[in-house]
């Protein structure tokens, strides 16, 4: 399996309504609109490990079958959509994002 594992930080306590709304009805849909995609699974981060202050806000892993699957799913209008919509969302809620991708070992 190949993974995508995306960090998001967190944004202001009077905004996380909005951010969640537009995360869970426009830009989850649009990772799920990835034609090799096998699966999508989100986590909203409550707080840190043993009490310790979240370090984020939400953490998504998008699974494909291997990378090449993954690389067929970059180079599509489905990908430059899901990335524009992620640089809009922490552009408007001032949110970093980082994400990462790897094999399973």
């Amino acid at each position: 399996m190949y993974k995508l594992t995306a960090l998001w930080g967190s944004p202001k306590p009077e905004d996380r309504a909005a951010f969640e709304d537009h995360y869970l009805k426009i830009h989850v849909p649009l990772a799920n609109a990835l034609k090799n995609l096998s699966e999508v699974q989100t986590v909203v981060v409550d707080e840190g490990l043993e009490g310790a202050p979240q370090p984020f806000h939400r953490v998504a892993i998008m699974v494909w079958p291997d990378r090449a699957a993954f690389a067929r799913d970059e180079a599509s209008e489905a990908w430059k959509a899901l990335r524009a919509d992620g640089s809009g969302l922490a552009e408007r809620f001032g949110v970093s994002l980082i994400a990462a991708t790897g094999e399973d070992g």
